[in-house]
């Protein structure tokens, strides 16, 4: 329990009166941290704290990456941003050594400011100075980003366009320069690479400079985990969306031994995913790419190990062993398959030759400075259609969606419909297909047809977008692993429907026919493909897997 004594040795409070200090010492809560451990999260609710033992750093995010803005040692208090100013807490505390710290719950602070009005003005002045101080938030959020990368490429370069999405996606700020704008090129040098050459990546920390890289080749340069770091795992999870994720930090919470192995970058489809508005929690909706970076900061905050750039070539069923690419074999006493989908493509004229070089599968946030004042396309009518023309309108001069059907509400969710009704340079042309497209090296105009009447057109066109679909990934699957007709995994009483199961005791709910191989979100047989469901079966795969280990002990 905090004593008042205690509580006097915080500067905020030294001089109290004895009466105040002790009614004080019966509100506060008395938290012990160990190193490692966090008082509290970035963006956590409002509460005051006072240091009394130990010491604390302040943290915050920014582009993917944890950093040390500053230190909490005993007598000061932390919180006081979010009390003074309304906010969720802007930085995260956590602790270095054993330390001790007590908190005072927001409506005690406003109790006790109501009849000590000087501490509410010592905490405002407090807040004031590390907010806009030398040293304070103002001058960090004004200060230059700092890139660790610098990419050279052209805007219509598919390769370029992959590796701009892969940084993106992996929460690595990069600046990229044009070699054809004057400007970008004399930035980078007079080493300018040729043409034949982009392409290029250099990497600030070390000045190296690699042309036409490899994805994993960037991350092994941006020190992005991409080898295991044993070779055995409780479990071992394929792919890190919202479903591997969600297993990635409920199996590391829970003491498992955690890996994700990930081909491309954490995020998965929703990755993609311009906006997000009806995710529980966010009011205001968020962004694909920044759920799945929370994500992974908590998971590898966990200790779960995320690597990317790794493909799984093949599953042993029987000794549960992962094989990845490069001759790595993982051994697992549980697998998940959380692989996903992947966008479903369209074989169109000029559809393959122009992928990259303005027509697109999904919708990065990266792609937005490549649509800005340009009129562009949409094809599909799906919540991820409608995302990323809401996303899109507050940069391209126009985006058009083009739909088979004849109305969104068949598949769009309501609100969605109602905002891109309300955009003015989004147009919605129904019962029209694109059956063409025409560029040289980037495309330029697509053909339209309208479905009822037969009637084609050409328009031009600075950048198409395909949201029509995905397929599930499990083309790379045993055949003990039962599929259904479309490839999505079975599980639970759709394998014993199957007649695919043979032990005595009934599938677990996420079980395959294999057991102890489970499967989880987009790649599962089942009707609901929601971000939210997936974050739900991820964490309901790892109470399976507990109960599968106790039962295999």
């Amino acid at each position: 329990m905090v004593t008042a004594e205690e509580i006097a040795g915080v500067e905020l409070f030294a001089d109290l009166e004895r009466d105040v200090l002790e009614r004080l010492a019966q509100v506060v809560a008395d938290i012990t941290l160990t190193p490692g451990e966090f008082a509290v999260h970035e963006g956590y609710d409002r509460a005051l704290f006072g240091v009394l033992e130990g010491r604390l750093e302040v943290l915050r995010v920014a582009d993917g990456a944890v950093t040390v803005i500053g230190e909490r040692l005993p007598g000061s208090v932390l919180g006081e941003l979010s009390i003074a100013f309304g906010m969720l807490h802007p930085a995260g505390f956590r602790a270095t050594e054993p330390t001790r710290v007590f908190r005072l719950e927001l409506h005690d602070y406003q109790e006790l400011v109501s009849w000590l009005p000087i501490v509410g003005e010592r905490l405002t002045a407090l807040a004031n100075d590390r907010l806009s101080g030398p040293k304070g938030l103002q001058a960090r959020a004004a200060a230059p980003t700092a890139y660790r990368a610098v990419v050279l490429g052209r805007r219509r370069d598919a390769a370029c366009s992959e590796l701009r999405r892969f940084l993106d996606r992996n929460q690595v700020p990069f600046r990229w320069l044009q070699p054809d704008v004057p400007t970008d090129a004399a930035h980078w040098g007079d080493d300018l690479p040729d043409e034949s050459d982009q392409p290029a990546i250099r990497i600030i920390s070390s000045d190296k400079v690699v042309v036409q890289p490899q994805l994993r080749r960037v991350a092994e340069l941006l020190e992005i985990p991409t080898e295991p770091a044993s070779a055995e795992y409780d479990t071992v999870i394929v792919g890190a969306g919202p479903a591997g994720l969600a297993a990635a930090v409920y199996g590391a919470s829970e003491g498992l031994r955690t890996i994700s192995i990930e081909c491309e970058a954490p995020g998965g489809q929703a990755g993609t995913s311009s906006r997000i508005e009806n995710y529980l929690g966010f009011p205001s909706g968020v962004s694909g790419d920044s759920l799945a970076n929370r994500a992974l900061l908590q998971a590898r905050r966990l200790g779960a190990e995320i690597v990317v750039t790794r493909k799984i070539t093949r599953i042993d069923p029987t000794a549960h062993h992962v094989h990845l690419d490069g001759g790595d074999i993982l051994r697992a006493r549980t697998i998940i398959l959380a692989c996903g989908v992947a966008w479903r493509r369209l074989d169109i004229e000029g559809f393959d030759e122009l992928a990259g070089k303005g027509i697109f599968y999904g919708a990065a946030r990266s792609e937005a400075a490549n649509t800005h004042g340009l009129d562009i396309h949409l094809i599909g009518a799906g919540n991820s259609a409608g995302q990323a023309a809401m996303f899109f309108s507050s940069h391209a001069k126009s985006v058009t969606i083009l739909y088979r059907g004849d109305t969104l509400e068949k598949s769009m969710s309501r609100y969605l419909v109602e905002q891109i009704a309300s955009r003015p340079n989004i147009d919605v042309v129904f019962e029209t297909e694109v059956v063409a497209a025409h560029g040289d090296g980037a495309l330029e105009s697509i053909d339209i047809r309208n479905v009822a009447s037969g009637e084609t057109a050409t328009v031009e066109s600075g950048g198409l977008f395909i949201f029509i679909g995905a397929d599930a990934v499990t083309q790379w699957l045993p055949p003990e692993i039962a599929l259904d007709e479309k490839g999505y995994v079975l599980t639970g009483r759709d394998v014993v429907a199957a007649e695919r199961w043979d032990l005595d005791r009934d599938p677990y709910l996420l079980e395959t026919s294999v057991p102890g191989i489970f499967a989880c979100g987009d790649v599962r047989y089942g009707p609901v493909k929601r971000v939210a469901a997936a974050v739900g079966e991820g964490s309901m795969a790892i109470a399976f897997v507990h109960q599968y280990l106790r039962e295999n002990a």
